[in-house]
């Protein structure tokens, strides 16, 4: 069950810095999904639950890493050819069955066991086969070409850890062990909201003074594309009471609530007093920009707690911090190791004008030009307001102003987050 600590953060008090929100989201959150045992075909961007533990030796045993001739380094020259007779042919799959001789080679192909003396492989295009012998050219090193027992993965070492999301190359770590079923956490379950009385469906006709939802298909594809089960659940209008009973229906069957806007001051924001009246909200005023009202709270009923995550009604703003928030809380509620958005160095092709004492997300983009240290230059992208939709599409990404900068001017260093970063988890 989700825990957190039954504080608030009063809507007149100081802005809550975005580390210390994600710290009491550390703090106090656990996962809320159950463990399950599924077939490895099952798992892509699945959770695991358990260390998964190497059953044995990969490779099992040391082996050609080319198709050549193996041989005793001993029993090669170190200045002009060698010649040696071919005692057998070794194919990937089949032993030798034998110690190899001295001054013997054996011919064999990628993937096939090293026989018991041998150390090192000729590759075949250095060597000349005639009449059943070989001859070797000089300067290879010892242990050329041959792959040790064990040097990928070793028997009774964890081979991949609890909190990991499961894409290919872990599934393909877990069949080389030879695991035909995984412990993994069930995907979290999301009931997805919009709100407003002028929000309406995409493919409806638009009454006047009315906008079509774009956050809600926004979050959509954001969540399932993060592996999570989401139930999109529409719009709601600006009336508490149908807000309330919408909310506490879909917590007895969802592990998280999301929904975006209602988080403001005004008369028509519903969401926060939906939360406080129901359970607890443990802040919703953040130092960060787009974004800043931002809700994290519990909805109680029938001894249950459902967290509940209230973004901000413009949809830069909500993409953001569905990002920079709302990816901690799943990841947590999920049973995942924290992993936050690719962020690099970058530097500032412009001056720009911040007040200090918030973190700023400008939208931007490459120029394509490096400075001496080859960090890329970042210049802001189209217009900055959070409501501003489409500089979302054309941004090559985000430009981070950490909190105590101000006014950073022209050549200075700043982060750079890839969209592509954001997009995945």
């Amino acid at each position: 069950m989700a825990q957190l600590t039954d504080c608030c953060f009063d809507a007149g008090g100081a802005l809550l810095p975005l580390e210390q929100a994600i710290e009491h989201l550390k703090e106090n959150l656990v996962p809320v999904v159950e463990k399950v045992l599924r077939p490895l075909a099952e798992c892509q961007n699945h959770i695991l639950a358990e260390d998964i533990i190497a059953n044995h030796n990969v490779p099992p045993h040391n082996n050609s890493a080319v198709d050549g001739y193996a041989v005793r380094f001993s029993d090669l020259s170190g200045s002009e050819n060698t010649i040696l007779p071919i005692g057998a042919r070794i194919a990937a799959g089949q032993f030798l069955g034998r110690p190899l001789a001295e001054k013997e080679a054996i011919r064999i192909f990628t993937g096939a066991p090293m026989p018991e003396g041998a150390d090192t492989v000729m590759m075949q295009e250095d060597a000349i086969e005639t009449d059943g012998k070989v001859t070797l050219l000089p300067g290879i090193k010892q242990g050329a070409n041959s792959r040790n027992a064990g040097e990928d993965m070793r028997a009774g070492k964890v081979v991949l850890k609890a909190g990991q999301k499961l894409t290919a190359p872990q599934i393909a770590i877990a069949a080389a062990q030879g695991y035909a079923n995984l412990p993994v956490y069930k995907k979290l379950s999301i009931a997805l909201f919009s709100s407003g009385d002028e929000v309406n469906e995409p493919g409806t006709d638009l009454p006047t003074g009315g906008i079509f939802d774009a956050n809600r298909p926004m979050l959509l594809s954001l969540l399932e594309g993060w592996g999570c089960d989401v139930t999109d659940l529409g719009i709601l209008p600006d009336d508490p009471k149908a807000m309330e009973e919408a909310f506490l229906k879909a917590a007895r069957d969802h592990d998280l609530l999301v929904s975006s806007a209602g988080m403001s001051v005004g008369e028509e924001d519903h969401l926060c007093n939906t939360i406080k009246a129901n359970g607890n909200l443990n802040f919703w005023k953040l130092a960060i920009k787009p974004g800043r009202p931002v809700g994290m709270g519990l909805l109680q009923q029938d001894g249950k707690s459902t967290p509940v995550l209230g973004l901000p009604g413009n949809p830069v703003a909500a993409f953001l911090t569905c990002n920079v928030v709302g990816r901690v809380i799943i990841q947590i509620l999920s049973g995942m190791s924290l992993k936050f958005p690719m962020r690099f160095p970058s530097i500032l092709a412009e001056d720009i004008k911040k007040k200090a004492g918030r973190e700023e997300y400008l939208r931007c983009s490459l120029t394509g030009e490096f400075n001496t240290a080859g960090l890329p230059y970042v210049k802001r992208f189209g217009k900055s307001g959070a409501a501003i939709l489409s500089s979302l599409e054309g941004a090559d990404g985000f430009m981070l102003l950490r909190t105590d900068l101000e006014n950073p001017k022209m050549d200075q260093q700043v982060l750079f987050l890839p969209i592509e970063g954001l997009l995945t988890l």
